[in-house]
């Protein structure tokens, strides 16, 4: 009777599977695509109606790409500026996010507020005035020019404020009566236990700042001194594309945020998870 009555709920559930193996299928596609279009020739790309499958394996696109862009140069460039961007605004939002918590000052909910509001305005409306103080503190071409307008982020700030508020109170208490002081009871005590949703905001960082191409396409305009983004963009010509090669590098960009994103990617939906669900 119970085998039977697993066998009923299994059925279920089919019409549900397939249709999960459906929307996988189309997410995923889009990355196989361009993985074949990478080992296409042009003409094959651009071909009407298209042709997925190339007649021949290009693989020398790849290497093609060392000869077309300084493509490990640019790569360490984006290293630097991801590791940067993403070890200060760490730090930044979690104390943010603690000080909104747990602190108690004036206007605390305003500030908070205005914060959230922050989300709701489209970046690219304060691009001027970000381009004139990085221009006036000399920082264009330089890596500090890309990451410094990046080492705030008010997701940040907010998804951290979540994650100290649910923890409980007498933790920071018994710190305290333990002789530490509010810094040492954050340092020590609290940004340990929020680990979950450091993981989430460092994650999302490194994948904002690896794929950001708008900022560094406005402030560097030399080779040496673009990130992967902009150098793959350059393959972009005014009259025509080499569609395989920059199919060929992207696929050579992304394949250290994909090794990033699944070896955390445990801790990362662990994180989303348990953050926000306390206001």
């Amino acid at each position: 009777m119970a085998r039977k009555q697993g066998n009923v709920s299994q059925k279920r559930f089919i019409p549900v599977h397939i249709l999960l193996i459906l929307g996988g299928l189309f997410m995923v596609f889009p990355f196989i695509y361009q993985i074949l279009m990478s080992l296409s020739t042009n003409p094959e790309i651009q071909s009407v109606p298209p042709k997925f499958i190339p007649d021949s394996w290009q693989w020398h696109n790849y290497s093609d790409v060392f000869t077309r862009l300084p493509f490990l140069h640019q790569f360490w460039v984006s290293v630097e500026i991801t590791v940067l961007r993403t070890g200060v605004q760490l730090l930044l939002c979690a104390m943010a996010g603690y000080a909104f918590a747990r602190m108690q000052f004036k206007g605390r909910g305003l500030l908070f507020g205005l914060l959230l509001a922050i989300l709701m305005v489209p970046g690219q409306s304060y691009l001027i005035g970000q381009y004139q103080v990085i221009q006036n503190f000399g920082l264009l071409e330089t890596p500090w020019g890309i990451v410094l307008p990046g080492f705030f982020s008010a997701f940040g700030v907010f998804l951290m404020r979540q994650a100290f508020m649910s923890l409980p109170v007498e933790l920071e208490e018994a710190a305290r009566l333990d002789g530490c002081n509010p810094w040492q009871a954050f340092w020590r005590v609290m940004f340990p236990l929020v680990r979950p949703s450091l993981f989430a905001v460092m994650i999302t960082t490194v994948l904002w700042s690896w794929n950001d191409l708008l900022w560094p396409l406005i402030v560097t305009t030399r080779e040496e001194s673009m990130p992967l983004s902009v150098g793959i963009a350059t393959l972009a010509g005014q009259h025509s594309t080499d569609y395989a090669l920059m199919m060929a590098a992207s696929t050579m960009a992304m394949a250290p945020i994909f090794i990033l994103f699944f070896s955390m990617q445990k801790r990362v939906i662990e994180g989303l998870a348990t953050s926000g669900l306390k206001g």
